[in-house]
Formats: structure tokens, sequence, C-alpha cells
């Protein structure tokens, strides 16, 4: 029976005097979304998000870290697996830290790495529907590329369905405004870029009267955090992996 320690990943860590600079940097690596705040020892304080990072809009500022610390999810090298993605899920992030013993830092195991595994072997009940978030923050092809980074600040998404007179048309997602140096160079240099010119047009959708065991497989298959559900054409929420953890048995 696998546990945390089988998923064990080294990670970058910060200190209390880091530079929130230095934190937007390491978050900009799709892997990342938490990022851990340590002491001298390596003793775990907490961690800080991309929405903590981007809140700092300076290229260049004297901001530490200290100020965003909040408590930190974590478990230890013994734990199953199914008890580190029920803590991710209390703590809405995608990752955890391990410590060991309390509280050293030894490592940390992201949910994307688990999820593969819990739901290959645990029951998951329920249809899409029942397990669906319906408040759905969604934007529009035209809109400016930079509205996407305070959106995410605001919201605490990662991902938004780009719709277009009531019809889906795309997805816009943090990967999308990191994996291309053209995307990252107009958002540096404030360029007139639109939110149609990153998005990804080839969207996995699903329905919501679709097992939710279907749309667990659907993430796994094609390696994406969220799911459009659509209605008839109409969206009408979305599924991630923290909704279909809500579903096992």
């Amino acid at each position: 029976m696998k546990t945390a320690q089988d998923f064990i990943l080294e990670i970058p860590v910060l200190k209390y005097n880091d530079l929130i600079t230095r934190a937007r940097q390491i978050l900009r690596d799709d892997r990342f979304r938490e990022v851990y705040v340590v002491d001298g020892k390596k003793n775990l304080l907490g961690y800080i998000d991309i929405r903590d990072s981007l809140r700092v809009t300076a290229t260049k500022s004297n901001v530490t870290v200290e100020g965003f610390v909040r408590e930190a999810p974590s478990a230890s090298p013994t734990d199953s697996i199914e008890q580190v993605a029920k803590t991710m899920k209390e703590f809405r992030t995608d990752s955890a830290a391990v410590v060991s013993p309390k509280p050293h830092l030894v490592g940390g195991i992201l949910l994307a790495d688990l999820f593969p595994v819990i739901i290959s072997r645990n029951e998951l009940h329920g249809t899409v529907g029942s397990r669906m978030s319906g408040k759905v923050v969604t934007v529009s092809p035209a809109e400016e590329l930079q509205k996407i980074y305070p959106m995410i600040v605001e919201s605490g998404f990662y991902v938004f369905p780009v719709v277009r007179k009531k019809q889906l048309v795309g997805i816009i997602s943090r990967r999308d405004l990191i994996s291309s140096r053209r995307v990252r160079s107009a958002i540096a240099h404030h360029a007139h870029t639109t939110i149609e010119d990153a998005m990804t047009t080839d969207v996995v959708t699903i329905g919501p009267g679709e097992d939710i065991a279907t749309a667990a497989e659907l993430l796994v298959k094609y390696d994406v955090s969220l799911l459009p559900v659509l209605e008839e054409g109409d969206l009408v929420g979305v599924v991630n992996r923290h909704d279909v953890l809500a579903a096992l048995a």
C-alpha cells in the first residue's frame, strides 16, 4: 500500500525574509501553486500561494513573504495518500508539506501525482451535476490578457472558461500564461494581447449527467485540473480534482 513517502518531491522553499518577487519566480513553474516557508533549521512555518505573490505587482520590490504566510497543510511520511488528499481538500491546496519529525520539512507532495492512484483504488459516487461547482467565473476572448492575474487574486481560481455569446470557445489557465514566451513577454511589456491570443481551444468537456468517475478519468487522461460542464451547449458548471475527491466512498 503506497503512503506519502512514495510521492515525496524535493520542493523549493522560502524563508521569512525572502522577497515576494522570489516567491513569484518560483510559482511561475507550472508544477507549483504553493511554496512553503521554513526557518533556519528548515522547520515548517507555513506557505504562500500564487495569489499572494501576485498581490505585489511591481517587478522589483523590497516586500518580503513574512506578511503573507498562512498555516500549511502537512502530512507525515507514513500517512496514507487518502489522508494526504483529505488534508489538501480541507486546505483547498494542490500540495501538502511532508514533515518528519514535526515540524521539520522533508519535501512536498502534489495532488496531481496522488490523484490517479487515489481514483484507481477508491469507489466514486454521484454524478458530475451533484459534485460540480455552478458558480463559474468566465472571461471573454476579447478581453485583455492582463486581466487574468487580477482575476486569479480576486477569485482564487487558476483556470477560466472563455465564453462568447454564452458559448464555450476555449479555456485560459495559468499554464497558458507561463508556457509561451510570447505571452510572457506581452504581459511583462503590457502589450495589447487578448485572451483569445493565448487560450486553449481544444477543450475537454463533460455533461452534468455523467458519472463523477468519468470526470476523474478524463482529468487524468488529459492531465487537466478542471473540466467545463456543458448541458445542451450551455456552460452550467465546472468540475475539478477537489470536487472528485469529495465523491470518494
